[in-house]
């Protein structure tokens, strides 16, 4: 069920066990790397980070190159970027790693058509998913509704001996799982409030493109604006801005610009002013983290499976999506692939969380601190007061320190467990060592490899 990134994968996978796939997706698929009605926020920012990266050239080998022949851009942390965070810019050292910010649709094209190459693949374009079939114990397949013929047309059974719900965020699984008796997963939530708007642009003065690939400022408890100039792969820029509930950014004309001067430093709104709008502004509103835990112990329906947003959706914020998407893929790759244990429909979905897991504890971990965050799982325990002393210091020294810097990155860019930053070697840093200096001003040049 959805045939975005986290369903294509999720049947790329599946390919390789089953006589026929079929991926049953609501819209009609462009013929380019085009967004479409299913993914309103595919018109915002998106970001590969290098988790995504390792896992998509794991599931689809040379993934990257084509990726880069198609003209997303590769742009270097931190050297590439000037960026500030927590009242600090940051040191523009040597990349330690890269991220690629080219559109999700791009993105997801190139997915496409690896993977409906594959003849066990079959895709259903422009039918909805409305009800499962089977009981409380099992699921036994799908009603579909051709969407041409609106809400009375018929409902068609189609059975399967396995359903996977990758339908995003506004999965109506659960709600099809009572209907067939079966228990719903319990939900978490954190809701910031964050709101956002995007724009894209061309940089008419050549400000961007030669020492400085992007511009980002990251909002944070006590200044709570966010922007972000990021290189698309046709050499334009998208730009975002973003902010919480009750002054949420506009998109009409004028105020998108002017919205950019709440950002703690003018940087961005200057490059806004001199930039050329290429079209209206967008807005996305449903930015909060949520965990449906198909996990917990309880009676579930075999026969059944959650993954991508489907299962853990997070503050796009962060970044993670697609990149969670491309390693529960490769989650689910592995438990299938293990000749040593039954690929039970508990065990396997555990694996899908567990792939998703460290992405949660960073964008729901941050996201407690802001201000007005609510929902059940945003109160901070005693455990979260620790651990968000001792992140505090790592997010004071690691713009300044490139040796803590990496380590951080590497955790934030899904390649290392959030246990790197407790390591001896970094805990005597974040403990012991002051924060180091950083420019006072927005560094618009690269350090050299021995600053």
């Amino acid at each position: 069920m959805g045939g975005s990134l986290a369903g294509l994968l999720a049947a790329h996978v599946l390919a390789g066990h089953a006589e026929r796939v079929t991926v049953v997706e609501r819209d009609r698929y462009p013929d380019g790397p085009l967004p479409r009605p299913g993914t309103p926020q595919s018109r915002h920012p998106h970001v590969l980070l290098e988790g995504g990266q390792r896992a998509l050239e794991s599931l689809l080998p040379g993934f990257i190159a084509e990726l880069r022949a198609a003209g997303s851009p590769p742009v270097g942390m931190p050297a590439d970027i000037a960026q500030w965070q927590s009242g600090r810019w940051f040191r523009r050292t040597p990349a330690s790693t890269h991220i690629y910010t080219g559109s999700r649709a791009q993105i997801e094209h190139l997915v496409r058509q690896r993977v409906v190459a594959n003849p066990a693949i079959t895709v259903t374009e422009g039918t909805d998913v409305v009800g499962l079939l089977g009981e409380a114990s099992r699921v036994r397949g799908v009603l579909l509704r051709d969407r041409a013929d609106g809400a009375h047309a018929q409902r068609q059974p189609l059975e399967a001996d396995l359903v996977v719900d990758a339908s995003g965020r506004g999965t109506k699984a659960p709600q099809w799982l009572t209907a067939i008796g079966a228990r719903p997963p319990h939900e978490e939530t954190i809701d910031t409030g964050l709101a956002y708007a995007t724009r894209v642009y061309r940089d008419r003065n050549k400000a961007l493109g030669a020492e400085t690939l992007a511009y980002y400022v990251l909002p944070n408890p006590s200044q709570v604006y966010g922007g972000g100039v990021l290189p698309l792969e046709d050499g334009t820029y998208m730009v975002t801005l973003s902010g919480l509930r009750g002054d949420e950014p506009p998109t009409s004309d004028e105020e998108f610009a002017a919205y950019a001067k709440r950002l703690p430093h003018p940087l961005v709104h200057r490059w806004l002013s001199e930039a050329e709008p290429l079209g209206p502004a967008s807005g996305f509103r449903q930015t909060a983290n949520v965990r449906r835990r198909y996990d917990l112990h309880g009676p579930r329906p075999a026969g059944f499976l959650a993954t991508g947003d489907a299962v853990c959706t997070f503050n796009p914020i962060y970044g993670q999506g697609m990149a969670v998407a491309a390693l529960s893929a490769v989650a689910l790759r592995d438990v299938l692939d293990d000749k040593r244990r039954t690929p039970t429909t508990r065990r396997v979905q555990r694996a899908l969380l567990a792939a998703s897991r460290q992405a949660w504890d960073i964008s729901a971990g941050a996201d407690k601190k802001m201000p007005g965050a609510s929902g059940n799982a945003a109160a901070v325990r005693a455990a979260d007061r620790a651990a968000g002393w001792y992140l505090r210091r790592v997010q004071e020294r690691y713009p300044g320190d490139p040796e803590l810097g990496r380590v951080f990155r590497s955790v934030l860019t899904l390649t290392k467990p959030l246990t790197a930053l407790f390591a001896p070697a970094v805990a005597r840093t974040v403990l012991f060592s002051p924060p180091g200096q950083t420019p006072v001003e927005p560094p618009l040049t690269r350090e050299g490899p021995a600053a």
